[in-house]
């Protein structure tokens, strides 16, 4: 039985639970490929995940093998694959969310879920897109169908998603509104940011207004950013909630104002991963990684992921 290196946990806690260990390859189904794993992005749904939130209600008790973005090479393919052969680079965000088990060196999943990956850049930088590309992108042209025009605010602008949202939205016409400290203001701009507001020094429901979109990366958990989040929404505004849903009063207080608020969570993408990469291929949408860590230091990226000070993505190198 071939081996391969992976991280695993056998209990939800802290990073100290994530351990390197050697589980069995996996195997190509009809219709799947089997990826060699070069890098892994990290997610905040990882570290929530970790801790016994996020989706493990999903993946159930320990053991699993946590990660949704991957970056790497096609070694087999299984019967009926005719899109992807071996020897192609891809990247994806395969099962999500089920299990995918990217924090390891091979993955099997359907081969739709991936797409080529983007020529201009290396696999580091394109294990940081996956998941957080695919949430900013489905939930402004899927769920909010942004036209020219529209006014967007993103908070938490300087995140994994936030970046890409930043720029997703300004590449469909939308006017962008984003909050984050101010020493990642002039960064954000670069990446096309109309209008920042430093949440640490104001509220921004008393700086920004008439707003028709808002992506809430936060969560009401936070002091109440989505609630507040109404007070901008024009008449018919749409309230995205992506970490922590809708709460029944966060919908009431939405509905008896004419406003809309909408959970949303992200789904794999092979067709809308290739549009993406046209984008990053084109100078259109740059990719942000803070740091890359080796696979047997999964711990100690968690725990900076943790702290929720990063710019844009953190990255594993597996291979």
């Amino acid at each position: 039985m071939a081996l391969m290196r992976a991280v695993s946990q056998d209990a939800f806690g802290g990073p100290e639970v994530l351990r390197t260990v050697d589980l069995p390859r996996p195997e190509p189904l009809p219709t799947e490929v089997l990826v060699r794993v070069v890098s892994a992005g990290l997610n905040p749904v990882d570290v929530k995940t970790r801790e016994g939130g996020g989706i493990a209600g999903v993946l159930g008790e320990p053991p699993f093998v946590l990660g949704w973005d991957v970056s790497g090479v096609v070694e087999e393919v299984g019967f009926g694959v005719h899109n992807l052969r071996p020897g192609d680079e891809v990247y994806g965000m395969p099962w999500f969310p089920r299990q995918a088990g990217a924090f390891a060196e091979y993955v099997t999943a359907p081969s739709r879920q991936f797409a080529l990956k983007p020529r201009s850049v290396g696999h580091d930088e394109a294990a940081a897109v996956p998941l957080a590309a695919l949430t900013a992108w489905q939930a402004l042209v899927d769920a909010a169908g942004i036209r020219p025009g529209r006014r967007v605010l993103v908070h938490a602008a300087a995140g994994g998603v936030g970046h890409f949202a930043v720029q997703f939205a300004k590449h469909l016409g939308a006017y962008v509104i984003g909050t984050a400290r101010s020493g990642k203001h002039e960064w954000l701009r670069g990446l096309g940011a109309d209008e920042l507001v430093d949440y640490t020094s104001v509220r921004f429901e008393e700086t920004v207004e008439d707003v028709d979109v808002v992506i809430d990366l936060i969560g009401d958990d936070h002091d109440a950013t989505g609630t507040r989040s109404l007070d901008v929404l024009v008449p018919g505004g749409l309230l995205l909630a992506v970490p922590s849903g809708v709460s029944p009063e966060l919908a009431r207080r939405a509905q008896e104002r004419g406003l809309r608020a909408s959970a949303f969570l992200v789904e794999p993408d092979g067709p809308a991963l290739a549009r993406i990469a046209e984008l990053i291929d084109d100078g259109r949408v740059r990719i942000e990684v803070e740091e890359v860590f080796p696979l047997e230091r999964a711990g100690e990226a968690h725990k900076r992921l943790a702290e929720g000070r990063t710019r844009g993505k953190l990255v594993l190198r597996v291979g």
